[in-house]
Parts: structure tokens; sequence; C-alpha cells
């Protein structure tokens, strides 16, 4: 019994084999409220007992033998928390609110955002005000992200919910409704651009230059092979140029060069790897990427090439006048090459075994010997200075 549409209803109920009867609206009678109590209690004059979970179902929950909910709405909790309505059973797997919001805000995806710091430590500047900048620019800079991470999932959501884990992401799953979606989604960004306000005008050029790509992104060029990637390549790098412009530091050309080519292969292997996992179950690729279960091992040397060129850049980089200037122990940077080999081939090596998550970023926050391998880079810089 519902009130959608009667053919909609049917639809549902032929696809899942479930149900004795269907009841629901006809065009003529809208099967809620009091409409749908008078239909119950025609066809069950011995009586029934009904599981609601909206505010609408009050009439039918007040009027049945047992009243039951399921995932009930805020307004639904307030009515029997009021006494409105006596409830028998409550049956919940729906996330709580709040977890739901830290998922669909992906607040573990802001560790891309460290990256705005980057150019102020490259610069070794190291004073309160440039800090202090640089954190809000961050927080500018996640409020933002976040908001366009919930609209693309409302724009994926039908083929999320086909997806074997994607389909539990909040919206997909049904934790979420689309209109609070949208309503967070514009909240955050007027939070962020309220407070990129009061950052240099090139820090905002830089967070509208984002807003729109990654909008593009999800409405069309995440469609286009080989664009896509190279979309993402250049959101991290735009990331830093954020955060230069919001410190107003220069960037240096060879450490730009370095993470467009180290970040292209950070977005081919997260697309290889969603790709392997496809393959390793049997299925062909069905989420629009425009990509074929033929192009893994294409995806592989693309990645793996892009990762070599940015080791050979960082080498570069090392002998620039830049980083002469800048350190007062270049030669010891050198010690960094063998390490960011070892991770990036370390992160192929796990993806061609199907063990590498489908977003690398989660998997260099989690992994132990990603976090190691980043501590002792960090040692090694420290050391040259």
């Amino acid at each position: 019994m519902t009130g959608a549409d009667q053919g909609v209803a049917r639809q549902v109920a032929d696809h899942l084999g479930l149900f004795d009867g269907v009841l629901a609206s006809d065009g003529a009678t809208n099967h809620t409220g009091g409409n749908k109590l008078a239909s119950l209690r025609e066809r069950f004059v011995e009586g029934f007992d009904y599981i609601g979970n909206a505010r609408p179902d009050e009439a039918v929950l007040t009027g049945c033998g047992e009243a039951m909910v399921a995932n009930p709405t805020r307004p639904l909790r307030a009515m029997i928390r009021s006494g409105r309505i006596p409830v028998s059973r409550r049956f919940d797997d729906r996330a709580g609110w709040g977890k739901s919001l830290l998922r669909a805000i992906r607040l573990h995806q802001w560790a891309k955002n460290v990256l705005i710091f980057f150019p102020l430590l490259l610069a070794h500047v190291v004073r309160m005000p440039e800090v202090l900048s640089a954190g809000l620019a961050f927080l500018c800079f996640s409020l933002c992200a976040s908001a366009t991470y919930i609209v693309n999932d409302l724009l994926d959501i039908e083929a999320d919910r086909r997806h074997a884990k994607k389909r539990f992401r909040p919206f997909a799953a049904g934790d979420l409704s689309a209109a609070t979606g949208v309503g967070i989604a514009a909240v955050f960004l007027a939070a962020a651009f309220t407070g990129a306000s009061f950052l240099p005008g090139r820090y905002i050029a830089w967070l509208v230059a984002y807003l729109v790509t990654t909008l593009a992104y999800s409405l069309r060029l995440k469609r286009v092979p080989l664009l896509d990637v190279l979309l993402l390549s250049g959101l991290y790098t735009l990331r830093l140029l954020a955060g230069a412009a919001a410190v107003d530091v220069r960037i240096s050309r060879w450490f730009a060069a370095f993470s467009v080519f180290l970040f292209l292969s950070l977005a081919i292997v997260k697309r290889f790897s969603e790709m392997r996992t496809l393959q390793s179950q049997g299925e062909a690729p069905a989420n629009g990427r425009g990509y074929l279960a033929t192009d893994v091992e294409q995806l592989r040397s693309f990645g793996t090439m892009s990762g070599i060129a940015a080791v050979v850049i960082f080498t570069l980089y090392i002998n620039s006048p830049e980083t002469l200037a800048l350190y007062r122990h270049p030669g010891r940077m050198w010690l960094i090459v063998p390490l960011l080999l070892w991770w990036i081939f370390r992160v192929w090596l796990l993806a061609g075994r199907g063990e590498l998550d489908e977003d690398p970023v989660i998997f260099a926050v989690t992994d132990r010997l990603s976090l190691l391998i980043g501590l002792c880079i960090a040692a090694v810089v420290v050391l040259a200075v």
C-alpha cells in the first residue's frame, strides 16, 4: 500500500514478487491519510496492523490495531514522543543523521586539502598571519569540496544504487533525502565563499575555478575517458595554486610539474582499481565512465609512466636554483627519490593484486607503511634545510 501511482506500485510489486495485492493512488483518489485508512478498513473488516514511516501515516497508525514504524521521519518521531501515536514496535536500520551527514560530506577527503599548506611550508614561511590564512583557506576549500561531493552523489544516485559499495552512500541508501543534500550543499557553499572573502582575490578565483571544474566533471566530463583523470589530477594541482594565492607566495615550477604527474598517476590508479575490481568479479563496466574492460592494462601503463615521470621531475627540482637557495644541504634530498619510487611502485603493485582501496587517498592515510614513508620524507626535508 502506497500513496504512489498505481502503475509504479504494480511495477515494484511485480519486480519483488513479495506481495499478495497492491493498494495505491489511481489518478482519482490519493491513497494517503484518511483515504488509505478507509481502503484498509474496507478490505480488512476484521482489523489490521500497520507499519508506517512518515507523518501522512498518522491517520492509519491511530486507526489500526497494532501501530508500528520503520525508519520514521523526524516529524513522525516527534508525534510519537508527544504520545499522539501509540507505537508498539519500532524498526530502525538507517544510520543516524549525524553519521550520515559526515559520510555525505566525505570528511576523510579533506585530507586532500592539506596540499593548501604545502606552498607555505615549501617557501619556509612559518609566521602566524600566513598560517592562519592557510588554515582559513583549507576550511573554505574543504567546505566547497564537500558541497561538490554532495552534488556528485545526487547526480549519481541511481548508478550508485547498482554499485556493490557505493549503494551504501547516504543518498543512495536513503539515509539522507535529496532535498537535505541540496540544502547542505547550499549552506556549505555560502560558508566557503563567505570565509574566502577574507582572503586575497586570487584565492577566490582559484576556488571558483575548482567549483566550476568539479561541477563540469560531475555533469559531463567524468564520462570522457582519460579527460576525467586529467581533470582529477589538475584539481590536486589547483589546491597547491590556491594555497599559494592564500598566503601570497610563489610555487616552484618544478614542484607544480611534479604534482601534475604524481597526481595523474594517483587519479589513474583510482580508475584502474575500479576497473580491476569489476574485472575480478566478472562484471562489465556500467558506471558511465566510458572505459572498457580491455582498457585495464593500458591504464596501468599510463599510470606507472606518470608516476616515474613525477620522480624524474623531482630529481630535476633537487638541482634547481630555487632548491639551492632554500636548502643548506640539497644533496640530502636525493634520499627522497627511493622513498617516492618505493611508495609509487607499491601502490601500483597492490592495485594490480586487487588489494588497493579504490580511493588512493583513503589508502594513503590509513596504510601504516605509507604513513611511515611520509614521515621519512618529512624527516629528510628537515635534515636538508
